[in-house]
């Protein structure tokens, strides 16, 4: 394609914590030719064996001692008491039931819980229900709450204290949804991650990054926000671009070079196209309409950016002005399916437009619409005045004038 602008790719993850493995080629290729331009195991009970009792007389009538228990019973109350522990042992961390945390090895204490915007690092152990394991990484680092990694990561590790080693049992809405993660983790499917929280850090200052460290940065970013949005979660994508083009716009204390320099301008180009592309999806359209500005603003030419704009115009009802910016963008690549196709539909949509003013406008005249007027009047120009309209206004002018010359006579 002509433009820098870089579509969401699919970002199925290489591995439970960060997700940013580029996406097969037919993935690719299908997201270029439509969005391109749109573009606890549960513990049974041993129940307790009942005693026959037929025998027996009734109670007031009991005069021995009553039997000892059997020495291999659990009381009732002792299995209850149990139960109720180990459901206090797990933290219900959205109150929702699909996001749960025990701790297996206490921490260093409440004082040590690492911070939002910290850069953390933990060991971790990903496993299925069944207990198939997914993934073991002996140091995980990322930043806390900029979504770097699973939501059930990003949630629970800010609970966890320095040292606690934690089991978290997440539903797959806070793990890999609906699309999973081909090949080793299913659909829809939940996972119990255990964690170990090692370290926590500051994050280090966006002005002292030289500029490949700053690039790098932000590219990290961007493809997480590529990874959301082919979840589907576009909320989530739009926070990690945005993230991302923080990290390009921060000011700096360190010299870039040309190439560095050229080189945040095209991700901070492709941040802004994906961007808006994700704004799209949610009907934010004032949002993307920006977002495209910014792009054009940088590099006019640009395709997507062009496509984008006019989409929105588009859905905002201005097909006068997106029908021109359509046309720019063919003109740039004129064997684009995609635009022929859009510019198409919005010149039948302008048209029937102008046909829906012009029968407003012949109604607000007076006039009788195409369909009631016969064949010999079909001449008559759109703008002849009603004999009805003519006759009021001569007698007004009429009446005006009598009015002027019986005041000039009472003078």
């Amino acid at each position: 394609m002509a433009s820098s602008g870089e579509e969401p790719r699919s970002g199925s993850p290489g591995r439970a914590g960060t997700g940013t493995e580029p996406a097969p080629a037919a993935e690719a290729a299908q997201l270029d030719a439509a969005e391109d331009f749109e573009v606890l195991e549960e513990e049974e009970e041993d129940e307790e064996e009942e005693e026959d009792l037929s025998e027996l007389p009734p109670l007031e009538d009991v005069g021995r001692p009553p039997a000892r228990p059997r020495e291999d019973a659990q009381p009732a109350e002792q299995g209850r008491g149990e139960a109720a522990k180990d459901s206090q042992e797990w933290l219900d961390v959205l109150g929702s039931g699909l996001l749960k945390k025990k701790t297996l090895v206490p921490g260093q204490g409440v004082d040590t819980h690492p911070c939002k915007g910290q850069d953390v690092t933990i060991r971790l152990k990903a496993a299925l229900e069944d207990g198939s394991v997914v993934e073991e990484n002996p140091a995980l680092t990322f930043t806390l709450g900029d979504c770097d990694v699973l939501q059930a990561l990003d949630l629970c590790v800010q609970l966890l204290e320095m040292g606690e080693t934690a089991l978290i049992v997440a539903d797959a809405k806070y793990c890999y949804g609906a699309q999973g993660r081909s090949p080793d983790i299913p659909p829809n499917a939940a996972l119990t991650l255990e964690v170990e929280l090692l370290a926590a850090r500051d994050a280090p200052d966006l002005e002292l990054l030289s500029g490949q460290e700053k690039i790098e940065l932000a590219n990290r970013k961007r493809e997480r926000g590529n990874f959301f949005y082919q979840q589907a979660d576009y909320v989530l994508a739009i926070n990690s671009y945005d993230i991302a083009l923080k990290v390009i716009g921060s000011s700096s204390k360190v010299d870039f070079s040309p190439a560095e320099e050229a080189e945040l301008l095209d991700v901070k180009v492709k941040c802004l196209n994906n961007l808006a592309a994700s704004q799209l999806k949610l009907d934010h359209y004032e949002a993307a309409l920006k977002s495209c500005n910014l792009v054009l603003e940088h590099q006019p030419g640009n395709i997507k950016a062009l496509f984008r704009k006019g989409k929105v115009l588009a859905q905002q009802g201005e097909y006068g002005e997106a029908i021109p910016i359509l046309k720019a963008a063919l003109k740039l690549e004129p064997s684009n399916k995609t635009i022929h196709a859009e510019l198409s539909k919005l010149v039948k949509k302008h048209v029937d437009q102008k046909n829906v003013e012009t029968e407003m406008y012949r109604k607000m005249l007076g006039n009788p619409s195409a369909a009631s007027t016969p064949g010999k009047c079909k001449d008559k120009l759109p703008w002849s005045i009603p004999w009805k309209w003519l006759f009021g206004a001569t007698a007004i002018a009429l009446g005006g004038v009598a009015l002027s010359v019986v005041i000039a006579a009472r003078n």
